[in-house]
């Protein structure tokens, strides 16, 4: 696996001068060509694979209709995974990077202390007209404070094939379009000032996510789930 596109990234510099004033300014940022055609089709070909071998399920809703499939409201097939298993290297050095990026960031991010995430969660949107309507990745205070999208679509055209990622800054007079081009690593923050959608898609579109945990509101949230139950 060529690593010489990725050693010359000098992720510190990038975290620290890009992404950590992106997300206190506007709330998100992307990175393109991140990771180079190479690695990148590595990481597309297995996420090809698993969508071919059927190991793709429904994605759930949470909150009131937790874990209930309702494809009008979102219509993406997902599997998660931690990049440990068998022919998921590339997936595996992906995360790892993403983690040396979020670790840079360091005590910058203002209130939040990361010290743990999420598993990948690898979805498919199988280009029927479904994409996923306006929601907030973290609501209620799960711990969730940084949604990092890493999109694996060549030779997406917007006009045709729909799938953007819309962002609804909480008080701003705009939206953010986010085209899930090939090889684009998105960052936002997970709670309420950063509503978005994902818009119908006509064309197979995969992405990878995962979720960056605050470590004091999660073990809060944690808390209050053993006392439910």
């Amino acid at each position: 696996m060529p690593l010489g596109h990725i050693m010359s990234l000098d992720l510190e510099r990038i975290a620290l001068e890009y992404v950590v004033p992106c997300l206190h300014d506007i709330g998100f940022c992307y990175l393109d060509n991140f990771l180079g055609e190479v690695v990148g089709d590595c990481v597309l070909e297995r996420v090809k694979r698993m969508h071919h071998d059927g190991e793709l399920a429904d994605g759930q809703l949470a909150g009131p209709s937790r874990g209930v499939a309702k494809r009008h409201l979102r219509g993406d097939q997902i599997k998660w995974i931690g990049g440990t298993e068998e022919g998921c290297e590339a997936i595996n050095f992906l995360l790892t990077l993403i983690d040396r990026l979020v670790m840079y960031c360091g005590s910058r991010l203002g209130k939040y202390y990361v010290k743990e995430r999420s598993k990948a969660m690898v979805a498919c949107y199988p280009g029927n007209g479904t994409g996923y309507v306006r929601h907030v990745d973290n609501p209620n205070g799960d711990g969730r404070c940084i949604t990092c999208i890493y999109y694996l679509n060549k030779n997406w055209d917007s006009k045709l094939h729909g799938g953007i990622l819309r962002i609804f800054p909480e008080g701003k007079s705009y939206v953010a379009d986010v085209e899930p081009i090939f090889d684009r690593l998105l960052f936002f923050w997970s709670d309420r000032r950063n509503p978005h959608e994902v818009q119908p898609s006509y064309a197979i579109r995969y992405a990878m996510t995962v979720w960056y945990f605050d470590a004091e509101e999660r073990a809060e949230a944690k808390k209050k789930f053993r006392n439910l139950t």
